[in-house]
């Protein structure tokens, strides 16, 4: 549990943030300047609030009001950083040691043969950072910020020097942790894609203010969000679980609340849970079930809300069941289907649009 209030002043740079959240992973989600590494620098206790406080796990690491401020060093909190920051004279191994040797010997539940397995080190550990790709020196990285056995665990940009295959690499190696070490996370990223993967609760930042808090699919499909969450990108969120796979065909079936997707093949077992991204602009809206087509989602949905954007693009949110569904169609297809909340309609949305980076593991 991370439970944040915390004011600030950086030269003309006001923070004021409030945030409360219980997931596993917390990802901090905004536009470059909106303050999101002010907060984790502030947790980590890189820099000192002007007010507030900051409660990880029960434990108060800071307190303006009683005067408490933990030392980083004691704050056991691990920090993986934009820029790999490895030691270059010591080899992967040494530089895995390194936090893991100066962590109390009663608190090490972490143990390197556990990390080295995880994150797929073994063959690496007698190079040298010069020695690595990218991906590898961010792997060892997050490596070493685990074993020196965090309470929680900070990732800025993890991801933002990488190309994207490697990205998909990491991402999915941040997965695994997650959900296998159950270590908390707070991840900060600029980028819609990494943060509805990974991030149980989102937390939306602008100007240095928490503008929206919550589960990640209720605030990602909330139109009134969309200039902060992004246009392009905007979609909503679905969790579901592996129904079937479709061998012959290289086809996943994932089933949730409101009915089922099929989607390209999805490396998980049947009863695997799932996280699906859905985006606007990938969803489009028939008034009666179509028949004789090559789309093979087709979702019974009512329209719940129209955006009142007065431009051609307009924003319909759909509830398929109780889940949310957003989609981005023209001002005129909304006027001839004389879309408005209530209306029955179905939403149809193409497998092939589902890429490997709008699936992942939840």
């Amino acid at each position: 549990m991370i439970d944040v209030e915390l004011e600030q002043r950086l030269g003309t740079f006001e923070l004021a943030v409030a945030f409360r959240a219980e997931a596993p992973v917390v990802g901090l989600f905004g536009r470059s300047g909106s303050g999101k590494t002010t907060v984790v620098n502030a947790l980590a206790g890189i820099s000192t609030p002007r007010r507030g406080r900051i409660v990880v796990n029960g434990e108060t690491l800071f307190d303006s009001a009683r005067g408490i401020d933990v030392p980083p060093q004691q704050r056991r909190l691990g920090y993986v950083f934009q820029d790999d920051l490895l030691f270059p004279h010591m080899d992967v191994e040494s530089n895995l040691l390194y936090g893991y040797r100066r962590a109390p010997v009663t608190s090490r539940p972490i143990e390197p043969a556990q990390v080295i397995e995880l994150l797929g080190l073994k063959s690496l550990l007698r190079r040298r950072p010069g020695a690595l790709s990218g991906g590898e020196k961010q792997r060892v990285s997050i490596g070493r910020a685990l074993l020196a056995q965090p309470r929680l665990l900070l990732m800025d940009e993890p991801l933002a020097s990488l190309d994207a295959q490697r990205r998909d690499e990491i991402l999915r190696y941040i997965e695994l942790l997650r959900d296998e070490l159950h270590i908390p996370i707070a991840y900060v990223s600029h980028s819609v894609a990494e943060i509805t993967r990974i991030a149980d609760t989102l937390v939306l930042m602008a100007d240095g203010k928490v503008i929206a808090s919550g589960d990640v699919d209720s605030v990602m499909s909330r139109l009134d969000l969309r200039p902060l969450t992004g246009r392009y990108e905007a979609g909503t969120v679905i969790d579901t679980t592996v129904a079937a796979h479709e061998l012959r065909y290289g086809l996943t079936t994932l089933a949730f609340e409101g009915g089922e997707l099929v989607v390209p093949s999805v490396e998980a077992l049947v009863g695997e849970r799932v996280r699906v991204r859905v985006r606007a602009r990938d969803v489009s809206i028939a008034l009666a079930r179509p028949s004789g087509l090559s789309i093979m989602n087709i979702l019974a949905a009512c329209v719940a809300a129209v955006s009142d954007d007065r431009g051609p693009i307009v924003d319909i949110e759909l509830r398929v069941g109780a889940v949310p569904l957003v989609a981005r169609i023209t001002r005129r297809s909304c006027e001839e289907l004389d879309l408005r909340p209530g209306r029955e309609v179905h939403a149809l949305i193409k497998a092939v649009s589902f890429d490997r980076r709008s699936v992942g593991y939840a």
